[in-house]
């Protein structure tokens, strides 16, 4: 299984960055914010038609059940699920990485408002579906969609829930069907939380693997090992892990390949690993020049326009704050790569943040600039820091916005990379991470610190510095 999950991560991630990826949620993933499962929802009604919930499979029957008894009146339904999904919850750190990550499309079965909540904090705008007229407009500048394909808290009496309501579903709600379809043809998807218990679902499944039988797009599953309850004995325990993997290997039948783990924690795990593998193609370049030192203007400006040039040639994305004396040079050699090749737009792979330079508001310049720093920087997953001086009161001195930069890349875990050889800050930074690597780069090998020595020796000419530089983000990727 461990195998198995490096596998799907490597080939997850791979597909989060072609933008081939979809998550579809189910209620195991709002549960850790605090929600209700199915079970814990309908305990009430269940013990009002005298039914003990905890011996119930079939839940849609319990909600049928009871608006049977209620000469289908579903008032009672409504008002659970307002009473438990209206409530604010905290978001999981799941929650959070998903919104982050550069996902567009997301499904899910759940009532509540957690995903559109994620999203928004992560400054993304949701285009949020979840009646059949919805499906039929487009929010402005939305950046990601959200099926809720069995309806929302605020309108509960339309929320699928019964029998009745299931069984309807293929008429009443068929531009849903047909999109679902649609994205699991074309898309990898996710299943997080989620039982597969869901009528709708397996008749989704089942129509795409009739009509694509052997060749269907691999999809993935995380859920939880099954272990053992007190006072169960071992042939309980036996039967029910029997059940689980003989549920696997049904699963296969769709192409869908699940992943066990021994605690939910580990789902956080995988996903902040997934996060990882993506952000690390995408650079931060730190760095301030009034002067260049020992390299000289001339070679430093062409050493900066050949380091972005080479970033954007190996697919990396840059990110820069356009430092005076450096961002010139960033944004030139990207360009320039970006329009000989042509096959990607800018926006893709250059991320401009130009720092605002006059302060015209209430908010002081510093506390801005701050703001601005901790948005910016976490959009990377490497910083590399060069130079790093600027004149002030008609002197040369050290630009403390590269250490506050340096600082906020290592609290949201960046691989730093102060490329030493510049000098400066640069320098100062460089024998920080060189005499505390285990710190830095815990696990490191003689070669990487060898690799690591290179880029902060100032003798070195600016190819031979580059080529250090190009090795050592090659040794971090593959760390």
């Amino acid at each position: 299984m461990v195998r198995q999950i490096e596998a799907f991560i490597r080939n997850f991630s791979k597909e989060v960055k072609e933008n081939n990826a979809a998550i579809f949620a189910g209620a195991g993933l709002s549960v850790g914010a605090g929600f209700v499962d199915w079970k814990s929802l309908l305990r009430p009604i269940t013990e009002e038609l005298g039914l003990d919930v905890d011996k119930e499979d079939n839940l849609v029957s319990i909600a049928q059940y009871h608006c049977n008894e209620k000469l289908q009146n579903r008032n009672r339904l409504n008002q659970l699920l307002i009473n438990e999904f209206s409530r604010d919850a905290e978001l999981t750190e799941n929650h959070k990485i998903l919104a982050r990550l550069p996902i567009t499309t997301y499904w899910t079965t759940n009532y509540d408002k957690l995903i559109e909540k994620a999203l928004e904090m992560a400054h993304k705008v949701p285009d949020v579906k979840y009646t059949i007229n919805q499906l039929a407009t487009t929010k402005p500048k939305r950046d990601v969609i959200v099926y809720k394909m069995h309806g929302d808290v605020d309108h509960p009496d339309q929320a699928v829930l019964t029998k009745d309501d299931y069984e309807s579903y293929h008429i009443k709600f068929a531009p849903f069907i047909t999109a679902l379809s649609g994205d699991l043809v074309s898309k990898t998807f996710l299943f997080l939380g989620f039982s597969f218990t869901d009528p709708n679902i397996d008749y989704i499944l089942s129509r795409i693997r009739a009509t694509y039988t052997n060749h269907q797009r691999e999809h993935y599953c995380i859920m939880k090992a099954i272990s053992k309850l007190d006072k169960e004995s071992d042939a309980q325990f036996e039967y029910r892990r029997r059940k689980q993997s003989l549920f696997i290997g049904d699963l296969k039948r769709f192409n869908i390949t699940t992943l066990l783990v021994d605690g939910y924690e580990q789902i956080t795990e995988i996903l902040t690993r997934i996060e990882h593998i993506y952000k690390l193609k995408t650079v931060f370049i730190s760095g301030s020049a009034h002067e260049y030192g020992v390299m000289g203007k001339d070679k430093a400006e062409q050493f900066i326009h050949e380091l972005s040039k080479k970033l954007i040639s190996r697919e990396y994305k840059i990110v820069s704050g356009f430092g005076l004396g450096v961002g010139g040079a960033v944004i030139n050699g990207a360009l320039e790569e970006i329009y000989t090749r042509g096959k990607k737009s800018t926006d893709e792979q250059l991320i401009l943040r130009p720092f605002p330079q006059n302060q015209t508001g209430a908010i002081p310049q510093k506390v801005l600039w701050d703001d601005y720093r901790k948005d910016m920087i976490p959009l990377a997953g490497i910083a590399i820091f060069l130079f790093g001086n600027k004149m002030q009161d008609g002197a040369v001195v050290p630009a403390n916005g590269a250490e506050r930069e340096f600082e906020i890349a290592v609290e949201n875990g960046l691989r730093v990379v102060p490329v030493g050889a510049t000098g400066y800050i640069a320098e100062k930074l460089w024998k920080e991470v060189y005499d505390n690597l285990d710190k830095y780069y815990p696990g490191y090998s003689s070669e990487f610190e060898e690799n690591f020595k290179e880029i902060g020796d100032s003798s070195l000419e600016p190819d031979a510095l580059l080529e250090s530089i190009v090795k050592l983000l090659d040794k971090i990727i593959r760390r």
